[in-house]
């Protein structure tokens, strides 16, 4: 698996993949948006902001990853094709983002998020080291409904070191 920074080229597919009610699955938001508007949103991305698209290693794109920050900590959040779930592909992306994030940025929490019913999502999140803080309520409005949210994190004294990129030495 190979994580690469997404590029202007990727927009199309950015495009299908937010409009295929498969890829984000029953627990995500339905979307509905034009090419268009994906290259606004990607022209108006903030510096610190980063998505990377997930690519098998015979480059096949499966998913997306991304991390933002959020005041003095970032977020992070994870899509893969429904063909390539239950694989470890997002565990593995996520602990590169958290190995990435942490010998990056002086930062010493990252969060996400998971519906309390995406089984899969959430055990992508403790594999990778997060551990549940509590209930969002209404955190999402997911096919006419307000959902609930799982609050995730993981600080950097529970980090402790590289999962997946190497140490360097000085």
């Amino acid at each position: 698996m190979n994580l690469r920074i997404m590029e202007k080229e990727d927009l199309p597919l950015i495009a299908e993949w937010a409009n295929n009610p498969d890829f984000g699955g029953e627990y995500e938001p339905l979307e509905q948006i034009s090419r268009k508007e994906v290259e606004k949103w990607y022209d108006n991305l903030g510096s610190e902001e980063k998505w990377f698209i997930i690519e098998k290693k015979d480059g096949g794109k499966i998913g997306q990853i991304f991390h933002a920050p959020r005041g003095p900590h970032f977020l992070i959040g994870y899509r893969l094709l429904p063909s390539e779930r239950n694989k470890g592909y997002c565990t593995e992306a996520v602990r590169i983002i958290v190995d990435y994030l942490f010998l990056s940025k002086d930062i010493v929490r990252i969060q996400a998020d998971a519906n309390p019913r995406n089984i899969a999502s959430q055990r992508v999140l403790e594999k990778a080291g997060f551990k549940k803080e509590g209930l969002i309520r209404k955190d999402v409005y997911v096919r006419g409904e307000w959902k609930d949210g799982i609050l995730y994190s993981i600080l950097r004294d529970e980090w402790k070191e590289p999962k997946i990129l190497p140490k360097t030495t000085s």
